[in-house]
C-alpha cells in the first residue's frame, strides 16, 4: 500500500454511533475519522477533516460500533484450527464484525505439553507468533497459559516478561479444581489476567467446575459461565454473582436458558460491567463466525436487553477487563469500528431494530487500525439494506480496486 505518512479514514452518514461504553452507550453525531491506528473525531467534522481522508466511506445511516471482541477463541498456530480441521476460520470472524480475538489457552494444539517448561514454551511463542499476524486484519491476543502442577512464582514472572498476559485453570492436571486456586493466585501476583472454566467437563481430560472452586480461585474471569457447553445448576449463578466480582463471560457455544439468567441476575444487580459476550469456539460446537451477533440478538430479543447494552458487553466490557485500548468509539481508542444495518429482506429498517427482532445484523463495513477490511457487504452475512460505500479514496491497493 502506498500511502501518505498519516493514514487518515473517515467514516460519515452515520445513523446511529454506539459506543461499546455501558456510561454512555449512545452519542449525537455522524460522523468517525481515524488518523492511523486510532480515532480522532468521534461525532462531527468539519468538511475540510473530511476531505483530508485517503479514504471517505459512506454509512448511508447504518450503525457504527466498536468492532466486537471475542474473549474466547481457541486458536493454535497461524490461521488453522485442528478442532475442526479448518484453514481461515479467524479471517472469517472478521466478515462477522469480529476484530478481537483473545486466546482462551492453546489448548487444542495437537499434542500439547503438560510440564511447566512445555506449558511455558506454547504460551510464549503463540503470543509471539501473533504480534505481526493479523489475519483478515483482526488483532489476535494470543498465548494463554495453561495451568499445570509445578507452576512457581518465578515462571509467572518469566511468562510476564515475555509479554503472555494470561492465564487459564481448568485442563491441567490437578486431582481438584479447588487446587487451582494458590496457581490462579500466582498468575495474578504476576500481574496476569486469569481465566476459570466453569461448568461441566469440555473435553477428554477436564473436569467440571460450579460455583464453589470459582469462588476459591476468585480469577478476573468466569469463562463460559453458562456452559462450555454443559451448565452447571442455576442454584450456582447467584452465588458468583452475588459472592464475588468475578467478570462472568457468557458463549454462544454454551446453554442459552443459562445466559439469560446471567444477564438478568447481573441486571438486576445494577453490575452488567461484568457481562461479557463470547462464542468459545472454535470446538465440537463448530466455527461460528456470527457467534457474537447470535449471542448479542439473543440478549436483545430474548432477555429484554437494549441492543446497544448488549453490544457493550461483546465491546467494551471486554475491552476493560483485559486492559485493551479497542472496545469504544472514543478519541484515542483503537479505530476497530464496524457498520451494522438489517439485512436485505428482513422485517426491519436498522440494525437495531433487527437485534431486538431476534435477527442478526448485516455487516456492511470492517474497519481495524484505521484501514478498511471490507466495505460493502460481508460474505458471512446478508447484504445490508442499505448501500454502505466507499464514496471517495486516493488510495490505490488491493482494498481499492475491490471496492
Amino acid at each position: 500500500m502506498t500511502m501518505s505518512a498519516l493514514f487518515q479514514t473517515a467514516i460519515v452518514n452515520i445513523g446511529t454511533i454506539i459506543t461499546g461504553d455501558l456510561a454512555e452507550p449512545v452519542i449525537a453525531g455522524d460522523t468517525i475519522i481515524c488518523r492511523d491506528s486510532s480515532i480522532a473525531i468521534v461525532g462531527t467534522a468539519s468538511a475540510a477533516d473530511v476531505e483530508a481522508c485517503d479514504v471517505i466511506i459512506d454509512a448511508a445511516g447504518a450503525v457504527a460500533c466498536p468492532g466486537l471482541i471475542d474473549s474466547h477463541v481457541h486458536i493454535t498456530f497461524g490461521d488453522y484450527t485442528p478442532r475442526q480441521k479448518t484453514v481461515g476460520f479467524l479471517e472469517s470472524y472478521t466478515h462477522g464484525g469480529i476484530t478481537t480475538a483473545i486466546s482462551a489457552s492453546e489448548v487444542h494444539v495437537p499434542g500439547r505439553p503438560g510440564d511447566p517448561a512445555g506449558v511455558k514454551a506454547l504460551a510464549i511463542a503463540a503470543r509471539k507468533c501473533f504480534e505481526h499476524f493479523r489475519p483478515g486484519g483482526m488483532r489476535v491476543h494470543a498465548g494463554a497459559v495453561i495451568l499445570e502442577p509445578g507452576l512457581t512464582r518465578e515462571d509467572f514472572d518469566e511468562l510476564a516478561r515475555n509479554c503472555v498476559r494470561l492465564a487459564k485453570a481448568g485442563f491441567g492436571a490437578f486431582a481438584s479444581p479447588y487446587d487451582y486456586a494458590p496457581f490462579v493466585r500466582m498468575a495474578r501476583e504476576s500481574g496476569m489476567i486469569t481465566m476459570a472454566h466453569t461448568g461441566g467437563s469440555s473435553i477428554p481430560g477436564s473436569s467440571g467446575i460450579w460455583a464453589d472452586p470459582v469462588l476459591a480461585m476468585n480469577p478476573d474471569v468466569s469463562f463460559h459461565v453458562n456452559g462450555g457447553p454443559v451448565a452447571m445448576p442455576d442454584a450456582d449463578f447467584p452465588r458468583l454473582v452475588n459472592e464475588s466480582a468475578i467478570a462472568l463471560q457468557i458463549c454462544t457455544a454454551g446453554n442459552l436458558r443459562t445466559a439469560l439468567l446471567v444477564a438478568r441476575l447481573l441486571e438486576e444487580k445494577e453490575a452488567l460491567e461484568r457481562l461479557l459476550v463470547a462464542t468459545d469456539t472454535p470446538t465440537g460446537s463448530g466455527i461460528m463466525p456470527l457467534g457474537i451477533l447470535y449471542t448479542v440478538s439473543h440478549l436483545a430479543s430474548l432477555g429484554g436487553m437494549a441492543p446497544e447494552i448488549a453490544i457493550a458487553a461483546a465491546t467494551g466490557n471486554n475491552a476493560r477487563v483485559y486492559g485493551l485500548n479497542s472496545g469504544i468509539v472514543a478519541r484515542g481508542r483503537d479505530a476497530d469500528i464496524i457498520l451494522l444495518d438489517a439485512c436485505a429482506g428482513g422485517a426491519t429498517g436498522d440494525a437495531l431494530s433487527a437485534l431486538r427482532n431476534g435477527d442478526i445484523a448485516a455487516v456492511g463495513a470492517v474497519i481495524t487500525d484505521g484501514r478498511p477490511r471490507f466495505v460493502g457487504r460481508s460474505r458471512n452475512t446478508p447484504a445490508p439494506t442499505r448501500s454502505i460505500r466507499v464514496a471517495r479514496t486516493t488510495v490505490m491497493n488491493d482494498f481499492a480496486a475491490h471496492h
